[in-house]
């Protein structure tokens, strides 16, 4: 039997770091932290929906306790002269303070971080909302996967794009599976850099899974510069 690994966990350490980057003293506080970071997590997710977010990542210090975001529009997050990221601010501050069941350590304090995202089309997160939005407006859904493939397939970073579509698709009474691919995936090469996520597509008759695999080159180690060997010698 195959085991299928996730693209993200199985390059972690390679070319792929940590989502959560803090150090526990003891069991009880990473058993914390790790409850806490959960929370934090759905909680952004759910809240900045429709905002083409795509990472988030945490660390902790010893005074503070950062949210790193990735975002497609980060003109959404932040809002008009930053009212939307302090009043994100305040409510990322009462879920942890609620999920930890404490309140914060005195000194520490809440803070985060916005990322644009560039090239929106070469970010699988972001490729996913997209197809789950055009889903959720009801357009047809192979003409949806047709127009995003050619899309992201046009972007110069990208060599292949795979996604899998699988519910109710068209309002069919029995669910069933999609599945469009162009160029290459190669999922068991470790330096390939291959961006996966999964999203949902809400529909008043079910709800439709939405998978994004994309391929964007291997990334290669810099190679070690050379010594500078003294005048008139010669390498052996």
């Amino acid at each position: 039997m195959t085991h299928i690994v996730h693209p993200y966990a199985h390059r972690l350490g390679i070319i792929r770091d940590w989502k959560s980057r803090w150090f526990a003293a003891d069991k009880k506080s990473f058993r914390e932290n790790i409850k806490v970071d959960e929370t934090i997590r759905r909680f952004l997710m759910k809240r900045l929906r429709g905002t083409y977010t795509s990472g988030i990542e945490i660390e902790r210090g010893a005074g503070e306790l950062r949210v790193i975001l990735s975002t497609a529009r980060p003109g959404l997050v932040i809002g008009r002269s930053g009212e939307n990221a302090v009043k994100l601010r305040t409510e990322l501050t009462e879920v942890v303070r609620k999920a930890s069941g404490r309140a914060l350590p005195a000194g520490q304090k809440v803070k985060f971080d916005i990322n644009e995202i560039r090239q929106p089309e070469t970010d699988a997160a972001v490729v996913a909302y997209m197809i789950a939005e055009g889903l959720e407006k009801r357009m047809p859904f192979r003409r949806v996967l047709k127009q995003t493939i050619e899309k992201v397939i046009a972007a110069r970073e990208v060599e292949g794009v795979r996604i899998a579509l699988s519910g109710r698709l068209g309002g069919a009474d029995m669910s069933r599976k999609e599945e469009l691919k162009k160029g290459r995936i190669p999922l068991q090469t470790f330096r390939a850099d291959i961006d996966f996520a999964h999203e949902q597509a809400y529909l008043p008759y079910g709800v439709i899974g939405i998978k994004v695999w994309i391929y964007r080159g291997n990334v290669y180690q810099d190679k070690k510069t050379r010594v500078a060997l003294p005048e008139g010698a010669t390498r052996g």
